[in-house]
């Protein structure tokens, strides 16, 4: 069965980032002044520290896409069954898992290492399993 070609990756792109331009300096504005006032767990500092946290693994995610084709090439080698595109897995997921398997390629050693460096253990901490 063939399959039909549809034109919608270019149509939702530039939708989305329009968007996202448009209303992303919004809400986080809104996200800073209504986070103190929120009756949920932890400090109000620890609430902030959660919300950074979650959208710097969205913009990790966003970088693993993003650049899906240049971290394959460069950074693994051919045999690697753990290739870097999935969009919802950090780019520390994918290093540490093909550090496990050793088929990072020499530019992705040393860039595991760095991160290593900054937080040990970071690329095997941060390996995400499928969700069942």
């Amino acid at each position: 069965m063939k399959r039909k070609f549809r034109m919608w990756g270019f149509l939702l792109l530039p939708l989305s980032l329009i968007l996202f331009f448009l209303t992303a300096a919004i809400g986080w504005g809104y996200a800073m002044v209504v986070i103190p006032f929120k009756r949920s767990q932890g400090s109000i500092l620890w609430r902030w520290h959660h919300y950074w946290l979650r959208l710097a693994v969205s913009i990790d995610q966003l970088g693993n896409v993003l650049l899906q084709y240049l971290l394959n090439d460069l950074l693994l080698c051919s045999r690697s069954t753990n290739r870097f595109g999935h969009e919802d897995e950090t780019i520390s997921s994918v290093l540490g898992k093909n550090q496990k398997n050793n088929s990072l390629s020499g530019v992705g050693k040393f860039l595991s290492r760095f991160l290593d460096l900054l937080d040990p253990n970071h690329v095997l901490n941060s390996i995400e399993h499928p969700q069942d």
